[in-house]
């Protein structure tokens, strides 16, 4: 299985179908070792997401080179405060155990506290620890707060996207500025797997409603971590690349929009 790759701002290559760890639980060490032996490249964890260290040993048990594996982790709410920045990095440094970390994100805009916190994103990036640093979850005004600031800019921002809530706006808004737009829960937990467009366009195409998702995202420049323990599912989730949506199936299922936001950053319970 060979993943494509895309080209942050910075030069870096990331793998655009990763592995999403949320959740995961006690089956993370084996869903990473299966995702990396069927060709992922790509794993992103978090430390609120409590597997940072089961993604590492399985990184390292994995017997591929670590430069071929791109591994994204984030910086939890509670340590966007005062000097807990740094110690919140060292803990997912010491947790994951792979010398560096591939994309460190701010997970969440803590008012009053996210554009302290990217200060200290710069300090890690600098630091050679970190090979891209970005943003989760950040709406354009976040980011522009961010942009005020100068020095490193954001490379990636992830945030919810899915054909029911598109985000066309602030996919634009990555775009026009170097910015790589990251899916998380890209097939929305299969809740539109039964929609009669996607299964019109997925049976046309002799695949599945969710490799059709994913390849929408995947043409509207749009990199996706979908979660899943099961190596059929994994396998599925990335053949994608060998099929194209026409623009009148892109823009009918760009009609499914509804802002189906289930993480709204504006209205969050920091």
């Amino acid at each position: 299985m060979k993943i494509e790759t895309i080209t942050l701002s910075n030069g870096v290559e990331m793998p655009v179908i990763g592995l999403g760890v949320y959740k995961s639980g006690e089956q993370t060490y084996d869903a990473v070792r299966r995702a990396l032996e069927l060709g992922y490249r790509h794993i992103d964890t978090a430390a609120f997401y409590g597997n940072e260290a089961d993604v590492g040993r399985a990184v390292r048990d994995s017997g591929i080179p670590r430069e071929e594996i791109f591994v994204t982790t984030k910086l939890w709410n509670d340590d966007q405060r005062a000097g807990a920045q740094q110690a919140a990095f060292e803990k997912s440094l010491q947790n994951l155990d792979l010398g560096y970390i591939d994309l460190y994100l701010v997970h969440w805009p803590v008012p009053g506290k996210y554009t302290e916190t990217w200060k200290y994103m710069q300090s890690f990036y600098d630091s050679g620890k970190v090979r891209a640093i970005g943003v989760s979850n950040f709406l354009a005004h976040h980011l522009e707060d961010i942009f005020l600031l100068g020095g490193v800019t954001p490379m990636v921002d992830q945030f919810e996207c899915h054909p029911a809530c598109a985000r066309p706006a602030l996919r634009g808004y990555c775009r026009s500025r170097s910015m790589v737009p990251v899916a998380w829960s890209p097939l929305a937990r299969g809740r539109y797997f039964d929609d009669e467009r996607i299964r019109e366009i997925a049976e046309r195409h002799k695949k599945t409603p969710a490799q059709v998702i994913l390849r929408w995202d995947y043409q509207h420049g749009v990199v996706t971590i979908p979660k899943t323990v099961n190596p059929e599912r994994m396998t599925e989730n990335a053949d994608i690349f060998d099929f194209s949506l026409t623009d009148d199936e892109m823009a009918l299922l760009d009609w499914m929009d509804k802002n189906d936001m289930h993480g709204d950053p504006d209205n969050f319970d920091f």
